[in-house]
């Protein structure tokens, strides 16, 4: 039985590597596809990667996550904040949702403290880098694991 994996990616981290690098760091958003892709085949996912600025866009990516039975990794950037319709599609979901921020939201201003979203997930990974995309996966591989 093949394990879907869907790494979600919110607005503007389609200008990860050029956007304010002193804060987002230097990767580019192909570069952390390219690790997603790496550590999914470890975990044996099928990963589908996608990225919209769009917020009807991620709410149809949940949509399909939700009728393939695939474990999610979302990182819903700014959508993060004040997104209801992303939260009410992510609470339809039964497989495991893992949150990932490549800055800490924890330490940063009051407008991007409170994640709606994080209170669906099961994992939440802030402040990490890019790096932070490699820990939900293997985070999101021990929850959808049978022994988890």
């Amino acid at each position: 039985m093949t394990r879907r994996l869907f790494v979600l990616n919110g607005s503007n981290l389609n200008m990860l590597g050029v956007r304010e690098p002193g804060i987002y760091g230097t990767a580019t958003l192909e570069d952390v596809r390219a690790d997603c892709e790496r550590v999914a085949a470890e975990c044996g996912f099928d990963l589908r990667f996608a990225q919209s600025n769009a917020e009807h866009e991620l709410v149809e990516l949940v949509h399909e996550a939700f009728r393939q039975q695939a474990v999610v990794v979302i990182n819903p950037a700014g959508f993060s904040f004040g997104s209801v319709p992303l939260l009410d599609a992510l609470h339809m979901l039964t497989t495991p949702i893992v949150e990932v921020h490549i800055t800490n939201i924890h330490a940063r201003d009051a407008v991007h403290r409170d994640s709606l979203t994080s209170t669906v997930a099961q994992v939440v990974i802030a402040g990490a880098g890019v790096y932070g995309y490699e820990l939900a996966i293997r985070a999101a591989d021990r929850l959808a694991s049978p022994a988890a």
